[in-house]
């Protein structure tokens, strides 16, 4: 049996534990509680993450191409984007799941083919990182973009109320000073 069938034979527990790491980069209280709702209108960032790790678990184990894996990572990723996690924070869940198998699995991993395996599937694991890291920096321009259009928005509304701008300036014209 290949390393990736016996992976795949483990892959409930891989991802619970998966998950669990997860949910321990938060804070303790907001950690227990997303381990222990399992209501997902009344705990949607667990339900989200935890259906997020299976499918990309499992898009990781099909050998999926990036398009499946970004549309696996997405969802969690984009809530770690706006909570207060750095791109190392946000992402670093990905590469949690190296040691996770690798404990799973200790038995199994002996021989040479069993080795080669599983710096395949590793490498696997390295281009899902820089799958979610892209996907983390688009999330967060997203993020900045939005806010400096509000900024704008905000200031022009401040001058437009002041009298310094008018709907005709927006147009193209020159505002007349006042």
């Amino acid at each position: 049996m290949k390393l990736i069938e016996r992976v795949a034979a483990q892959q409930s527990a891989i991802v619970k534990k998966w998950f669990e790491l997860v949910a321990a980069t938060y804070p303790e209280d907001t950690a227990r509680f997303l381990k222990s709702q399992k209501d997902p209108f009344a705990n949607p960032v667990g339900q989200t993450t935890f259906s997020g790790l299976k499918a990309a678990f499992t898009a990781l184990l099909e050998g999926a191409d990036a398009q499946t894996q970004a549309e696996a990572l997405d969802p969690i990723i984009r809530i770690r984007a706006v909570q207060a996690f750095s791109p190392g924070q946000a992402t670093v869940f990905i590469l949690a799941l190296k040691p996770i198998i690798r404990e799973t699995l200790k038995k199994e991993l002996t021989g040479d083919s069993a080795y080669a395996d599983l710096l395949d599937l590793e490498s696997r694991i390295d281009e899902m990182l820089l799958i979610g890291f892209d996907i983390y920096l688009k999330c967060r321009e997203t993020l900045f973009q939005l806010k400096v259009d509000l900024e704008k928005n905000r200031i022009y509304h401040a001058f437009e109320r002041a009298g310094i701008v008018t709907l005709e300036s927006e147009e193209g014209a020159t505002p007349e000073p006042q």
